[in-house]
């Protein structure tokens, strides 16, 4: 992996980033062969920029001021600490500017908020097939013995 660049950006999202953030993440949604219609899109846009909804989400901004990241958090509770904790929702990197930092910059970005909100760790899951972001996560991060199960309920 080569250095991130140096002046790489994270940050919060802002209103003014609504068409390149919806882009990036139907690129997101195509990785796992998931088709995201506009009022999906319009939805999540929504709760991001909405202080009221858990959901939150910071940038990786590239110094060509393109967007070339995303990560959706927000706060779980936590029963068996009795407190809350962080959840990274979503991670995404543009394909071109994979093994560069990016995705790292990400899950440090969602770490600070974390530390700064007092939650004791941050959990994620990805699919068991996605060995790129598992070598970063497991350098990151450490594996839990946990399995997820879901029980579908649409029709």
């Amino acid at each position: 992996m080569s250095a991130i660049q140096p002046t790489l950006v994270i940050r919060p999202a802002e209103p003014v980033d609504a068409l390149t953030w919806r882009e990036l993440y139907r690129q997101y949604g195509e990785f796992y062969q998931t088709s995201l219609d506009e009022d999906v899109l319009d939805r999540v846009w929504n709760w991001l920029l909405d202080a009221g909804h858990p959901l939150n989400a910071i940038l990786a901004i590239a110094p060509d001021n393109t967007m070339v990241g995303l990560a959706h958090y927000r706060a779980f509770s936590e029963t068996l600490l009795g407190r809350d904790a962080g959840f990274l929702d979503d991670l995404f990197v543009s394909p071109a500017q994979r093994d560069k930092g990016v995705g790292r910059a990400l899950i440090n970005g969602v770490a600070k908020i974390a530390k700064a909100r007092g939650w004791p760790f941050v959990r994620w899951i990805t699919a068991e097939d996605n060995a790129p972001a598992r070598r970063l996560y497991d350098d990151v991060g450490a594996k839990t013995h946990w399995v997820t199960y879901e029980l579908n309920l649409a029709d």
